[in-house]
């Protein structure tokens, strides 16, 4: 494939970071969009020119890569060529957490951290089909804008205000049903603190560092509590899995009932700089490389 935009995600800090083991030599990268340049024999369904999109493949901070076939989604014409590249992996984890590991019911009440982010603004549209209330954390007011904007109920700054006490106030003196974090070692003990009685803590990333060692038996003790810690490979293992989740994304993506933000693009010569920006968390919404 010929690479014409390359998502930047927390994932590949892991993998520079080691927190990720790898094989080396190694080319970062997990998200890409562009066109097909070449077919293995017997490949049906593909064709030289086609645009397609990929995730979890790892080598997509190139100009050129390989892919599985298997693993291709063609992008529909309503969509850009780095709007699928933005859309690809943030939207499929936004579908299979709201759609697969944890489904809010219409009026709950959720948390989402970080909702200034690529996956926060996708997850808040996402929660707010569902019909649910979103309350989510940002860092500045600025941020706090874009969430109210992607359409958050109520937007807490975690710099500013207690977190626990205002989810406490919003939700009446109760806790919630579920919490989408994916700040991790920053977050996690404010997080399930949050939760009512047999909530769930959905932590799928880990921005601010790892959660340190945690005694289960603490689950028990504040309300027989769930911890799970899902990635997008699981969730996309089959074939049908990953067409269908692609599909809604891409759909809902061309229909504009999901607005990405593409807010920075570095050259791929800039990929140092682009992670140093996303660590810093001085950016929002999707980082792309453009070769």
């Amino acid at each position: 494939m010929r690479i014409e935009a390359s998502g930047v995600n927390f994932i590949d800090t892991y993998f520079r970071e080691g927190r990720y083991p790898a094989v080396l030599p190694y080319t970062l990268g997990q998200e890409a969009a562009g066109t097909i340049a070449g077919l293995g024999e017997g490949v049906d369904g593909f064709a030289v020119g086609d645009r397609v999109a990929w995730c979890g493949i790892p080598g997509t901070y190139a100009e050129m890569a390989v892919a599985p076939v298997a693993r291709l989604i063609k992008v529909p014409e309503e969509v850009t060529t780095q709007q699928a590249a933005a859309a690809i992996l943030q939207g499929m984890t936004a579908q299979y957490l709201l759609y697969s590991t944890y489904v809010p019911q219409f009026g709950d009440r959720v948390l989402i951290h970080a909702g200034a982010g690529g996956t926060g603004l996708l997850l808040i549209q996402m929660a707010k089909r569902l019909g649910v209330h979103v309350i989510t954390t940002v860092s500045t007011a600025e941020k706090a804008l874009l969430a109210r904007g992607a359409g958050a109920d109520d937007v807490i700054l975690y710099t500013e205000e207690d977190l626990v006490a205002r989810v406490k106030e919003i939700a009446g003196g109760e806790g919630l049903p579920v919490v989408y974090d994916s700040v991790g070692k920053a977050t996690f003990e404010q997080s399930l603190k949050c939760l009512c009685p047999r909530g769930m803590l959905v932590l799928f990333g880990g921005a601010s560092g790892a959660v340190p060692p945690f005694d289960l038996i603490r689950l028990s003790t504040m309300g027989s509590l769930y911890v799970t810690r899902p990635t997008l490979k699981d969730y996309i293992a089959t074939r049908a899995d990953l067409v269908q989740r692609a599909r809604d994304v891409f759909r809902w993506v061309a229909d504009g009932s999901l607005r990405l933000r593409i807010a920075h693009t570095y050259a791929l010569a800039e990929a140092a700089e682009a992670h140093r920006d996303l660590e810093s968390r001085k950016t929002t919404g999707k980082l792309l490389l453009l070769p």
